[in-house]
């Protein structure tokens, strides 16, 4: 058999497994030679080292908090083909606080990679509830790609993920491109402004009495 042809059949079949990867994948397998997979199932050799990796039961409101109505996210908008489509079938979230290194590493890693993300910030326990509702944990930082929670930051493990679903190794942002601005996972709701006062109505005008003349003393005026 033509030696390219098989080649280009194997490559096919590495793309497909990959792209669907961060959807499927229930089981990280540390194999006993160091290898790491990733896969469906446990494997039946007990001598690999075995990390459920699987989305929490709330992946599917993860997937949809994520992702724009419409179906399209506004992370594509200006992007290169390529990237766009990618960042359309699976969008990045990235969830962070405040004066934590761990987000800030996280953080780094994105941009070094020209990762086009959203950045939403667990500043209170509101934040903290539906990020447990989202994610099923309540531990930062973390990260959805497409429908695929993870949790604590991990770079080796983040980056097998994100070079599953597509995404380049290398910065491909276009010259200007900016990051969405960070937003808080719950929206605010401004309290209402207190009812003004009254006003108070206007005092009559008090006259007061004409001093008595005063004559000046003698040699000189008075003050």
């Amino acid at each position: 058999m033509n030696t390219g042809l098989v080649f280009q059949r194997l490559t096919v079949a590495l793309a497909c497994a990959l792209a669907v990867l961060p959807v499927c994948a229930q089981y990280k397998v540390v194999l006993p030679d160091g290898r790491t997979v990733y896969t469906d199932r446990p494997p039946a050799d007990s001598s690999s080292r075995v990390t459920s990796v699987g989305p929490a039961k709330t992946t599917a409101s993860a997937a949809r908090a994520a992702a724009p109505a419409g179906g399209a996210s506004p992370l594509a908008a200006g992007l290169p083909t390529e990237l766009r489509s990618v960042v359309q079938r699976y969008p990045v979230t990235l969830y962070t606080t405040t004066d934590c290194p761990p987000c800030d590493n996280a953080r780094r890693l994105l941009q070094q990679r020209g990762i086009p993300y959203a950045e939403r910030r667990v500043v209170n326990e509101d934040d903290a509830l539906a990020l447990e509702r989202l994610l099923g944990a309540r531990t930062l930082p973390a990260l959805s790609i497409g429908s695929q929670p993870l949790r604590g930051f991990a770079e080796a493990d983040w980056s097998n993920f994100l070079d599953a679903a597509g995404y380049p190794r290398e910065s491909r942002l276009p010259k200007g491109w900016k990051a969405a601005e960070v937003t808080p996972l719950v929206e605010r709701v401004a309290a209402p402004a207190a009812p003004a006062a009254p006003a108070e109505a206007p005092k009559p005008a008090v006259r007061l009495p004409s001093p008595e003349p005063v004559s000046p003393p003698p040699g000189g005026l008075r003050f």
